[in-house]
């Protein structure tokens, strides 16, 4: 599929992300929708006459031309949705994006990813506590995904390139610059371990209305989403609903309650949006990770119940050699979410497999 083609589908007016993936799916290419003729477009259920008539009409394809250029010039990876290195975890969100921009040399795909949020006004408290949730979390071969912006997420990523553990800083602007100015040499240090991504296009300014934008990628790419400081209304919090709405763990460090920056996060706690973590060695406990490692050192002889239908045994069989989210057995076994979520449900109340916390499965 020609990458001048996919981006250029992301520059039409008024075709967002679920509009184009509708295109892609009744056309099967980026280049077929731009080839596809008014009458075609109207076809589809869900394009009306203005947008038929704006993919028809649009320069995209020009523009994308000039941004291809800046892009292979500076050795940008362009992602796009059907891409293997797409983050699997951000695809199955309902409103991700349809193509990404990278720059680094870390897979956004590893086994376990840990997003780390917070207020832009860390207090020493909070630059402590990522200083410890690094450490904690190093041995278990994590990336740490975050903002760049000040406070928690610069403390994050800070944190992280210290203790040589791979962070990923997700943008919202281009890749043409970073946001503040102040982190340049912090970005230049990611790039070496890590990177930085986005879904703006270079020459896109850091505009306000982008960071919430920004949000849905740090909560969708990660297993779990860390508030480390937040204010009541500190766009962490819009995070950790976000990652909420995609079924994602959310967990919260509490904090005074006269404290403004632990007033998000208690709010958090308080109204179940998040779990409690009074040590980062909580969270490992609460997601798993030593349950998995453990797993993973003894030989397992597990014999497999006779009865199981060919998809159960898939499922199954998935898990033998580690315990699994629903999102990497959707990948592994290719069998649809909706029916996945009755095999899990159904080997369940068998107990063949049994749940562990952070929403892992694994063999009974």
């Amino acid at each position: 599929m020609s990458m001048k083609h996919q981006i250029a589908l992301t520059l039409i007016n008024g075709v967002g992300a679920l509009i184009a993936k509708k295109l892609l799916l009744h056309f099967g290419s980026a280049e077929a929708v731009f080839s596809a003729t008014q009458k075609e477009l109207l076809n589809i259920d869900g394009i009306g006459k203005k947008t038929a008539e704006a993919i028809v009409n649009t320069n995209a394809l020009e523009l994308a031309a000039q941004e291809l250029a800046f892009i292979e010039k500076h050795q940008i990876q362009v992602l796009f949705y059907d891409d293997e290195n797409y983050p699997k975890r951000l695809k199955n969100c309902y409103d991700a994006p349809l193509l990404l921009y990278y720059k680094g040399n870390v897979d956004l795909n590893k086994t376990r990813i840990v997003s780390i949020v917070g207020t832009r006004n860390a207090t020493a408290y909070g630059k402590m506590l990522c200083k410890q949730l690094i450490e904690v979390l190093k041995p278990y071969d994590v990336l740490i995904s975050s903002g760049l912006a000040h406070g928690v997420d610069a403390a994050a990523h800070k944190e992280s390139v210290l203790a040589n553990v791979p962070t990923v800083g997700v943008l919202g602007h281009g890749l043409d610059r970073i946001y503040p100015a102040a982190h340049r040499e912090l970005a230049a240090k990611m790039l070496k371990n890590g990177g930085l991504l986005t879904e703006f296009l270079p020459g896109t300014n850091p505009d306000r209305e982008n960071f919430p934008k920004r949000n849905r990628i740090i909560a969708g790419m990660a297993d779990v989403t860390i508030v480390v400081e937040a204010s009541i209304k500190g766009g962490a919090l819009i995070t950790a609903e976000i990652a909420n709405s995609y079924n994602r763990d959310v967990y919260a460090f509490p904090g005074r309650v006269n404290d403004e920056f632990s007033e998000g996060c208690n709010f958090l706690i308080k109204t179940n949006r998040a779990g409690l973590i009074n040590h980062p060695k909580d969270l490992v406990y609460y997601l798993g990770w030593d349950d998995e490692l453990s797993i993973k050192k003894k030989p397992l002889q597990v014999q497999l119940p006779l009865d199981l239908n060919k998809d159960e045994r898939a499922v199954c069989e998935a898990l033998l050699s580690s315990a699994l989210a629903v999102d990497d057995l959707f990948v592994t076994t290719n069998i649809p979410q909706s029916k996945l979520a009755i095999i899990l449900l159904t080997l369940e109340m068998r107990g063949t497999i049994v749940t562990l916390p952070g929403k892992l499965y694994k063999l009974a």
